[in-house]
């Protein structure tokens, strides 16, 4: 360790730390513009300019490598007239306009301007105007002329998102942050740039001109996206959602959030919301009050319990429900007498599950993904479909890790790939099976199945039998494959004989919490397809659109004597006979648990929209109207501990119920058809309503 003294405080920091380093552990705030704790140092705003004991100018605090016994003063007169000097310079060209600005009342310029500007300016020339750029339906570069080239969003770009979208052209005063040629900013992350751009240049297209900073309530939540579990801030103004940014948290989602986190409140105020509960009566809608539509569906479900048994009554729920809705759900049509309930609408191997109580996940904490050095990923696109996981991986990888992929096609993940074993998905067994024999090969024992290896399986069982800390990862299209089972029980072996952990990615915000709660069909009990396909007389669809949400149509159902959508929007109405507007996750208390285990709890950051109720109490007070036990919490918290005891939230589930075990026969036999993958922008009924997200290019390419 290397001590060096701030403003008369000795601090200790690792040898190869700047001074900038040293200030953030004691506590002493330097101002700065292009520095970031998360991105590699430009030092080319200079406003942290600093007075170092012994050297003849004031120097940059985050370019000024620590040495023993340096004597640093932040807030000498040399270091004030210095920063003051950066901060004319930065001014000269900067437009008056803090008033119309959307930046202002959150601008890192505008608040050090105060400390550190001028009351005039010794500059009489015109200002220059930088003409503005459309880069895409996100982010707005109308008034460039605020830009300060702190190259925030370009080494973001670089180093987080892993494209190079944005770069600066020209010198001097001519100097511009643009696209390439014209080019539009696509990253599934872009969002980020918004937040860490210190003035006014880059904001929001969506919310742009809707609320100054200060009229907003802010509000923590957790996103109700991928498996992830990002922590956000929500801000509110008069009972709506407004915007959406991240909440810093180191252990899951670092100060990032995805493009579909941000950007998905959309469509909590679109047009296509449900207020009301509504009846199919003679072919037509019908509004009706919540006492007749709860009786209507409670005499409903008797009726069909009554002529055709407890077992054609069926519930689909989406994984992205809350862990106290999937408690309930479960709990209701188990009390109704049924097994038939299923949360694993994309899947085809419905043998590939966890004992009952017990959930697949990620064999790891989600930071650890970060100091992986061998990493194999087993089928599914992690950049669009876990993109603050894959940003973690794109961090391993800038620090050497190797990644080798087997999918279908090689596909851009803005990282070096090592290998990619390239595969029809119907063969990805047999693919696999070949890495298991190169695996058994080089370390001279049996291998799990014959199968004919390849310079490629070869190159991957290598890099796999190196490093320290390394993991095979299972994608959400090796989750949904028809050879789901076989597929664990390759990556097992290769696990066993490698020393890699073996953990799935995870689809949704509750794919975990799902399992845990058993919201997956008892034995007996019909699968999400089998449900689908007609097996049930009478169907609740728990945020479920048949089709979109699910890997086959649910045009069966229109079949069956009684269908119950719950859902926050107006859906389903060729195929259902009853609509119950539920809340979406902004308008309701509840808990996810994400694919490290971690169980997360969230309030209602408004109220819910016009007659919409939170789904976990429209479910209580329809067992009660069905007489069953068990349905008399009252309060979200109560169903929580009721359904995960001893769980608090922020705690990691334990252990013993997470696992990843197979005792599947290996079938090295062609699947029969693809896995069933939604697209980043096609995954749940929320991003699918966000108009800003389905006018990007990854909706516009999944589209065509």
């Amino acid at each position: 360790m290397v001590e060096i003294e701030i403003d008369g405080q000795k601090v200790e920091v690792a040898p190869g730390s700047m001074v900038m380093h040293a200030a953030e552990k004691a506590g002493t705030y330097i101002p700065h513009f292009c520095y970031h704790k998360k991105l590699s140092i430009a030092a080319n705003c200079r406003m942290c300019l600093v007075d170092v004991e012994k050297a003849p100018k004031a120097m940059p605090a985050c370019a000024t490598p620590v040495t023993q016994g340096m004597i640093v003063r932040t807030k000498s007169d040399k270091a004030i007239k210095a920063q003051q000097s950066v901060m004319e310079f930065l001014l000269i060209n900067h437009p008056l306009d803090c008033p119309i600005c959307d930046q202002g009342g959150e601008c890192q310029l505008q608040d050090l301007a105060v400390g550190y500007g001028g009351g005039g300016s010794r500059y009489e020339e015109e200002k220059r105007v930088v003409f503005h750029k459309n880069v895409g339906p996100l982010i707005s570069m109308e008034e460039m002329s605020r830009c300060i080239h702190c190259t925030r969003c370009v080494r973001f770009g670089q180093e987080i998102a892993g494209v190079m979208e944005l770069g600066m052209s020209h010198r001097g005063e001519h100097a511009e942050i643009e696209t390439f040629v014209g080019q539009t900013v696509d990253s599934e992350l872009s969002g980020n740039m918004i937040d860490i751009c210190p003035v006014g240049a880059l904001t929001s297209k969506p919310f742009r001109y809707q609320a100054r900073t200060w009229e907003l309530s802010r509000r923590k939540s957790v996103s109700p996206h991928d498996a992830t579990g990002a922590n956000l801030v929500v801000q509110v103004k008069n009972h709506q959602v407004m915007r959406v940014v991240p909440l810093e948290n180191e252990a899951i989602n670092e100060c990032w959030i995805a493009d579909r986190d941000r950007f998905s409140y959309e469509a909590l105020n679109g047009a296509d919301r449900l207020t009301q509960p509504m009846l199919k009566q003679g072919g037509e809608w019908k509004t009706v009050d919540w006492q007749t539509a709860l009786e209507y569906v409670a005499n409903g479900l008797k009726n069909v319990q009554k002529d055709h048994g407890a077992a054609s009554v069926g519930l689909l729920a989406s994984p992205h429900s809350t862990v106290e809705e999937l408690a309930l759900a479960a709990a209701l049509v188990r009390g109704l007498g049924s097994a038939n309930i299923d949360s694993r609408l994309r899947h085809a191997d419905f043998g590939n599950t966890a004992d009952a109580g017990h959930a697949r996940w990620l064999s790891m904490p989600l930071a650890d993904l970060s100091t992986l050095q061998r990493v194999l990923v087993v089928g599914g696109n992690i950049r669009k479909d876990q993109p603050l996981m894959a940003q973690r991986i794109r961090q391993a990888v800038r620090h050497g890790a190797q990644v080798s992929v087997l999918s279908e096609q090689a596909v851009d993940w803005a990282m070096p790939v090592r290998q990619h074993l390239l595969s029809p998905a119907a063969q990805w067994v047999s693919a696999l099976a070949a890495v298991a024999a190169a695996v058994a090969a080089e370390k001279g024992v049996a291998a799990p199945v014959s199968a004919q290896t390849n310079d490629t399986a070869i190159t991957i069982a290598r890099s796999l039998l190196g490093g320290e800390h390394k993991a095979i990862l299972l994608g959400n299209a090796a989750a949904h494959h028809e050879k789901a089972s076989s597929l664990l029980a390759l990556a097992n072996w290769i696990g066993e004989h490698t020393g890699a952990k073996v953990g799935y990615f995870g689809e949704a915000a509750n794919t975990v919490g799902a399992q845990l709660v058993g919201a997956v069909p008892a034995a007996g009990g019909q699968s999400a397809q089998a449900m689908l396909q007609g097996g049930v007389k009478a169907a609740l669809l728990l945020g479920v659109e048949p089709g979109a949400d699910t890997a086959v149509s649910g045009d069966a159902l229109a079949q069956a004597e009684m269908v119950v959508t719950l859902s926050p929007f107006k859906t389903n109405l060729d195929i259902s006979d009853v609509l119950l507007p539920v809340a979406p996750f902004t308008e309701t208390s509840g808990s996810f648990v994400n694919t490290e285990g971690r169980l997360q709890s969230f309030h209602a950051v408004v109220k819910p929209l016009g007659e919409a109720r939170p789904a976990w109490k429209v479910l209580r007070v329809l067992g009660n109207l069905l007489g069953l036990s068990g349905f008399d919490a009252d309060s979200s918290q109560a169903v929580l501990a009721q359904a995960l005891p001893g769980v608090a939230a922020g705690q990691t589930v334990d252990a013993a119920r997470l696992d990843n075990s197979s005792r599947a026969a290996i079938d090295t036999a062609p699947a029969n058809r693809a896995p069933c993958v939604a697209t980043i922008y096609q995954l749940d009924a929320l991003v699918r309503r966000a108009p800003a997200l389905q006018r990007t290019a990854d909706a516009k390419g999944a589209q065509a």
